[in-house]
């Protein structure tokens, strides 16, 4: 049986105030002893009446002197006019309360300005926030340009996210960044437990986590921390490494993107089937991104790889399983047992043109500059192209400050890890369904996906419209029940709400019945009930149908062209009542 274990909490009580009282205690205790030995003071020193008769002030009148004295009030000498001695007394109380408030206010104004006390007020009001929260929320550990590519794209879907950075200028940005509602942000270590609590990983509201960081063991304590304190909430995490990621896999199931070993996925299916790679580009984008254009396809035959580490090591693995010929060149390759069988290794560094004219570039079909480095990824590109004009080119991009360069050299097949990161996550977030779909197409061939594109773009046009499932049940679409015992069409489904003899611009891209899937269904696919399917189009479509399958009077004109009147007295006078429809819904259920 799999425990919840709970993360252990502090005491309850504001840090901020301890804080505060512990970097005040000395000020307070000066005031206190001034305040004290003036009151005491006066009371020790005579004074008289009207009559010259000698009086001593009592406790309450000196504590009510020294009150208003202190505080710069000023009432005037109580209950009688001061002697000289008082007046003395009175006068060097004054000074000593002015150079105690002087070092009070002095120790406030520098604890407000303290780094403790200002990271204390933050975590006060961040945690304030996250308590607070009503609505389902995602918490993303790491707020790199993965995160704010990721961010933008959830916010315009509506969906809500907390943020953990370790980096405070990360955290800042939230502040900046045009979001719809405020999005809480924490300056934490990922790596400790205690901050993903205070972050709201217990909150019944987080309804999944996202490891971004650079960092890939810190990425897999994240995916094991929820996997202990949180057993099945979901888990998205970003690496690079082999081995982490298997280590990841031995805690639950988390969903690992791995932007090095997807860059090799994609080159394999552009290399068969150019237009399944346009297709998954386009929808892996988001609502709104133009049809990328179809670009220049790579060719098979022996490819140069400049870099052996991660990236390198991955992408030789898949153009080695396509049965291609890969060159590979590296100033410290690994030993010989180690390397993937049928490669060439050239040992030394690329940027030597000696070196690189060894990999007789005017033979090859690809080359990939893959190293950690941008400069010498774009000294290579510019090498390989002088050495061969017609060479398909792919690159390595490592920081984003460089992509004006990269643009520049107007690469084939660029890569930008937290780029292709950011939709690979957002395509599994968005529309779970969509993200099994893309797994499945490249198995239909290279024209069915043709076929695709082209209702697409009559549908969409040249931008891609919002993605959506709809799930043909009781509570998601209660005003299709009379029908689904008996199935309906996915072509009477998708008619126009206001003309039936209309169609919705909307392209079925798969149905979900149990376990199994159907890409692409067509017009007379019949739906059931239970059964999921995934479509693109244009969002009046998307709101139409969703009107077909919420109200019944809608439902029965789309798919029996009957008109009926929504209101039940107006059902009553004409006489045009739907009830071919209740009777059937009733013998279903009898049935």
């Amino acid at each position: 049986m799999r425990r919840r274990t709970r993360i252990a909490r502090p005491s309850e009580g504001s840090p901020t105030v301890f804080l505060v009282l512990r970097r005040m205690r000395a000020p307070l205790i000066v005031l206190i002893l001034i305040f004290g030995i003036s009151v005491f003071g006066l009371t020790l020193i005579p004074g008289q009446d009207a009559e010259g008769h000698p009086v001593r002030m009592g406790f309450f009148d000196a504590f009510y002197f020294m009150s208003y004295t202190a505080t710069t009030i000023g009432y005037g000498e109580i209950p009688h006019p001061f002697t000289g001695a008082q007046r003395l007394w009175v006068t060097a109380t004054i000074y000593l309360t002015v150079i105690g408030w002087a070092y009070a206010i002095g120790s406030l104004l520098a604890t407000l300005r303290d780094r403790a006390f200002r990271d204390a007020i933050a975590l006060r009001r961040f945690t304030g926030t996250v308590r607070r929260l009503r609505e389902p929320f995602l918490l993303v550990v790491g707020y790199g340009q993965t995160g704010q590519l990721l961010g933008h794209a959830l916010d315009d879907l509506g969906r809500r996210m907390v943020v953990v950075d370790n980096t405070p200028e990360h955290v800042d940005t939230l502040d900046i960044d045009p979001y719809h509602s405020d999005i809480p942000g924490l300056v934490a270590d990922g790596r400790n437990p205690h901050h993903l609590g205070v972050a709201g990983l217990e909150h019944p509201s987080c309804e999944g986590v996202v490891a971004l960081t650079d960092d890939d063991e810190v990425n897999l304590i994240v995916a094991m921390t929820v996997a202990l304190i949180r057993p099945g909430l979901p888990v998205i995490a970003r690496t690079v490494s082999p081995a982490i990621e298997h280590r990841m896999h031995a805690f639950g199931s988390p969903t690992v993107v791995n932007p090095f070993d997807r860059y090799g996925d994609y080159l394999r299916i552009a290399l068969h089937a150019p237009s399944s790679y346009l297709l998954s580009s386009w929808l892996v984008r988001g609502e709104g991104a133009e049809m990328p254009a179809p670009g220049r396809p790579p060719a098979a035959g022996r490819w140069v790889v400049c870099g052996f580490g991660r990236f390198g090591t991955k992408l030789v693995e898949d153009l080695s399983e396509d049965g291609l010929d890969v060159t590979v060149i590296d100033p410290s390759p690994p030993p010989v047992d180690e390397r993937p069988a049928g490669v060439t290794v050239i040992e030394g560094d690329a940027s030597e043109p000696s070196v690189l004219a060894g990999a007789d570039l005017a033979g090859a079909a690809g080359f990939v500059a893959g190293t950690g480095n941008d400069a010498t990824n774009l000294s290579l590109v510019a090498a390989a192209r002088t050495a061969n004009p017609s060479l398909f080119i792919g690159a390595r991009q490592n920081r984003p400050a460089n992509a004006p360069l990269f643009g520049a050299m107007e690469i084939d097949w660029l890569l930008v890890p937290s780029e292709m990161a950011a939709r690979e996550i957002y395509a599994r977030l968005s529309t779970p369904l969509l993200w099994r779909f893309l797994q499945e197409m490249p198995q239909l061939g290279d024209e069915w996906a043709v076929h695709t594109l082209a209702k697409m773009r009559a549908y969409c046009g040249m931008r891609l419209g919002p993605t959506w499932k709809v799930t043909l049940t009781d509570r998601e679409a209660p005003g299709m029940r009379p029908w689904l015992h008996r199935g309906v069409r996915i072509g009477d489904l998708l008619r126009t709400p206001h003309d039936r003899t209309k169609r919705l611009d909307a392209v079925p891209l798969m149905l979900l019945r149990g376990d199994e899937t159907v890409l692409g269904p067509d017009d007379d696919v019949t739906l059931s009930a239970g059964d999921q399917l995934l479509l693109v189009g244009r969002g009046k479509s998307r709101r139409a149908l969703i009107e077909t399958l919420t109200n019944r009077v809608v439902a029965e004109y789309v798919l029996t062209g009957r008109e009926v009147p929504v209101g039940w007295i107006a059902q009553r006078v004409t006489g045009r009542i739907p009830t071919s429809a209740e009777s059937a819904g009733r013998s279903s259920d009898d049935a």
